[in-house]
């Protein structure tokens, strides 16, 4: 089993893509290769293969990423499911996986993050979780964006190292997480990771 998020940016035209591509790459590039295991076409959307368990964190670190741009935010689509057909290029690669993700972008409307994968009740939970979460990251300022960024990508950090790193003061640290509701999204976290352990 594996997963496939479908990815792309909105409002892409209203800033320079300079400004958020090479955060993209970079951020795409924790997860995996290129153009391998991720890649960028139609010049703002995008495809990465990654462990179910890692999908929907890599997701939000890729949310955090983009929005830490002023009126720039991603949809993103997980399909989970299987690989039948493995190319040199993600986009050529086929299977249940790829098949989930890209028809659960095509019935995005509103949201701006969804799964699919072949357990309807596993979906439903999760996508009404992902709903209410959306009511807070869809609201993240592009300071909160990058504090949770930093947050994700180092774990192990403290709120003052974050801060050192950051050169902001703890308390700007603890607000902003705070505000991006960072502990509530640590628990849907643990929540999404311990049901998929359960499915695979």
């Amino acid at each position: 089993m594996t997963s496939i998020i479908t990815g792309d940016i909105i409002n892409s035209r209203e800033s320079e893509p300079k400004n958020w591509l090479k955060t993209l790459k970079s951020t795409l590039n924790i997860y995996g290769k290129e153009p391998k295991q991720w890649e960028i076409f139609r010049g703002d959307s995008f495809q990465l293969e990654i462990a179910p368990e890692k999908a929907l964190e890599a997701s939000i670190l890729i949310k955090a990423s983009i929005k830490q741009y002023k009126n720039l935010d991603v949809r993103i689509a997980i399909g989970i499911g299987g690989k039948t057909y493995e190319s040199e290029k993600i986009t050529e690669s086929n299977g249940s996986a790829f098949v989930n993700s890209g028809e659960c972008f095509e019935k995005m409307k509103k949201s701006t993050l969804a799964l699919k994968s072949d357990f309807i009740d596993f979906d439903a939970t999760i996508n009404t979780m992902l709903e209410l979460a959306q009511l807070t990251i869809n609201h993240w300022t592009v300071t909160s964006s990058t504090i949770i960024k930093t947050s994700l990508e180092n774990p192990e950090l403290n709120q003052n190292q974050i801060a050192k790193m950051l050169k902001k003061s703890q308390s700007n640290i603890s607000e902003g997480l705070k505000r991006g509701g960072f502990d509530e999204i640590l628990k849907l976290l643990y929540y999404y990771k311990t049901q998929i352990k359960n499915l695979c």
